[in-house]
């Protein structure tokens, strides 16, 4: 049988238990689509899943797992590997170290049965850092934790929403730091990672925008010298490897040109909020996390634990549908 026409196996990790994370898995899950497309598998608490499919009125049933082999895999439950680690009286909407070990349990167990090969690939519900890190698990987010724990060097994180792409050169750091990191070798790799990344979806040759870092793309060096030092040589080296690469282009017109003129397939952005402001402000909900470069696909939801709402079953389930969905169709896309 061709591996392309079997429903991968989806790994997703609960997320904090304190947040949205639950809910909207739960009410992802009743979408009958979903099933259609991959096999749906929470990493997570099946007494907290129990709890979420209440608030949310879901009809479907929580089964209880102890190995992947014992899901059932059809609409109308979720199939819950349960580490069963979250206590009955944890309250929604604060920081608890609890749930924030918990939430990194979810994460380390879906890389193992990732790599070993049990599931296609990992989608993630949000986490808090704060409650990471009172957990005991040092890292700035996900994407940290998903690279170290995986050894890889070479990654980035890829938003992607209903009418943009992007792709970052750096992401949890300072501005100050980020100008430090915007290097040729960075620079270049992201470009292939992007160019890679939208094969796998298709695209045969995607067009790649570079955004520059400094105003009007630094003015030939009159307003800092990273993109001229830096950027160029990058874009330079992608072009003579026969990517499809422009830049650096000034970031008050790339998004412009991305979106509005269709002239390109993605977006090459230098630091965390020159990526995100645009994808957020053109579809909050249904944009999508990627982190490209991993020997395994994930995506995520692009939205935070939303503490002021977690418990009370409104938390909108666009962006984890669509989290689902990309990985399924990622998933299929890297089977052999």
């Amino acid at each position: 049988m061709n591996k392309k026409n079997v429903r991968p196996i989806l790994a997703i990790t609960m997320g904090d238990a304190a947040g949205c994370g639950p809910e909207v898995i739960a009410k992802a899950l009743t979408n009958a689509r979903i099933y259609d497309a991959c096999r749906p598998l929470v990493f997570g608490d099946a007494k907290r899943m129990e709890l979420a499919a209440k608030i949310v009125k879901s009809p479907l049933t929580i089964k209880s797992l102890s190995n992947v082999k014992e899901g059932s895999y059809q609409h109308g439950v979720i199939d819950v590997l349960d580490f069963a680690n979250i206590p009955a009286d944890l309250p929604f909407g604060k920081v608890d170290r609890r749930a924030g070990h918990a939430a990194f349990t979810y994460i380390e167990a879906a890389i193992e049965h990732s790599i070993n090969n049990n599931v296609a690939a990992i989608v993630t519900a949000p986490i808090n850092k704060e409650a990471l890190h009172k957990g005991g698990h040092l890292f700035p987010g996900h994407t940290e934790i998903l690279a170290e724990l995986s050894h890889t060097k070479d990654y980035a994180m890829m938003l992607v929403g209903d009418v943009l792409r992007v792709i970052h050169v750096t992401t949890h750091v300072s501005m100050r730091q980020a100008a430090d990191l915007i290097k040729k070798d960075r620079v270049l790799r992201v470009i292939r990672l992007a160019h890679r990344t939208l094969h796998q979806l298709g695209l045969e040759q995607p067009r790649i925008a570079v955004a520059g870092f400094n105003a009007h793309a630094g003015e030939n060096g009159l307003f800092g010298r990273e993109d001229i030092d830096e950027i160029v040589p990058a874009v330079l080296a992608a072009q003579q490897e026969g990517i499809n690469a422009t830049g650096p282009i000034p970031p008050d017109t790339v998004f412009f040109r991305a979106v509005c003129r269709k002239e390109f397939d993605i977006v090459v952005v230098m630091y965390h909020d020159q990526g995100h402001i645009p994808v957020k402000l053109l579809g909050f909900d249904n944009g999508i996390n990627v982190t490209v470069g991993l020997p395994f696909v994930r995506t995520s939801v692009d939205h935070g634990t939303a503490f002021d709402i977690a418990g009370q079953g409104v938390a909108d389930e666009s962006s984890m549908i669509a989290a689902l969905n990309f990985a399924s169709h990622l998933a299929k896309g890297t089977q052999k």
